[in-house]
């Protein structure tokens, strides 16, 4: 039997989407005196892998604020030096509009106000007496259920934007907020770089290069690239999710247009879609069921 009220994906409970793994996610947590270069390491480590964001906690364990590689790399344009890394507060940088949602949260609810606040990321309260984590990363089992003919080639496109080897990372961090992306695509190549990618390169410039203050002048071709995954098969939409379930960080490139967790955020509010109820949407968040906080 399938979706018993013959509903949309969109209009489905989070409840009934993930019945059993709904607040199983792990919640990375920082406290909010810790410095910028502590939330650094911590989203090159986390960021994209399972969530989008840290959960900054104040003295008493309570959420208030999240902290991820937008604000750290848009204080970063502001602020490119070691000292401000070292001596200011991730509290300072955080986003304190924390989005808590309940079991009965509409996915389209959902993924309506991370549109609008263009932050894919929320908190919901768990059996511990704590909160879990829901971010696009956990949305993707969604799609991969999803009984519909929806091919990649119909979603909609949208420009690759490139860098070139020269460019330094100023320029880089420019077009990733100019173009709002969180990766560029070297010019010509199958290769890319993240926010990730920067915090991780920057975590290990201010641990061994010590003779590296400003870091906008630095060469982007002293940071670390990974291979995006291309394909020209016109995936089905949940072909495509079940590719992204199994990526550590997921992104797919088809026909010069690159798909995200988010493309399939978006694909998910369709009124066409709808999902088999009885399927095992909730696999892969079950080994992340720990609380990590420095």
């Amino acid at each position: 039997m399938g979706n018993p009220n013959n509903k949309t994906v969109s209009e489905l409970t989070l409840e009934e989407l993930f019945p059993k793994t709904l607040t199983d996610t792990v919640c990375i947590n920082l406290f909010k005196g810790r410095e910028v270069w502590v939330a650094t390491l911590m989203c090159a480590q986390y960021v994209e892998s399972f969530v989008d964001s840290i959960i900054v906690r104040d003295d008493d364990f309570k959420p208030v604020g999240i902290v991820g590689g937008y604000d750290i790399l848009n204080h970063l344009r502001k602020n490119p030096t070691r000292d401000f890394q070292y001596h200011t507060d991730v509290e300072k940088i955080m986003w304190k509009d924390l989005l808590q949602i309940e079991k009965t949260t509409k996915l389209g609810s959902l993924i309506q106000t991370w549109e609008n606040t263009r932050r894919a990321f929320a908190i919901i309260n768990n059996e511990f007496g704590d909160c879990s984590t829901v971010s696009a990363r956990k949305i993707i089992g969604v799609g991969r259920k999803c009984k519909t003919d929806i091919s990649i080639s119909s979603m909609p496109k949208k420009k690759i934007v490139t860098f070139s080897q020269d460019d330094s990372l100023g320029k880089i961090l420019n077009l990733m907020f100019e173009n709002k992306t969180r990766r560029l695509v070297l010019e010509n190549s199958d290769q890319f770089i993240s926010d990730r990618l920067i915090l991780g390169e920057i975590s290990k410039m201010l641990k061994f290069q010590t003779d590296i203050d400003h870091f906008l002048d630095i060469p982007i071709n002293q940071f670390k690239l990974e291979n995006v995954k291309t394909t020209t098969e016109d995936l089905k939409f949940n072909q495509l999710c079940t590719m992204m379930e199994k990526m550590d960080y997921p992104c797919v490139i088809h026909d010069d247009t690159p798909f995200t967790p988010w493309d399939v955020c978006l694909t998910l509010l369709r009124e066409d879609l709808t999902v088999d109820l009885e399927m095992d949407i909730e696999e892969e968040d079950s080994r992340y069921s720990s609380v990590t906080h420095l």
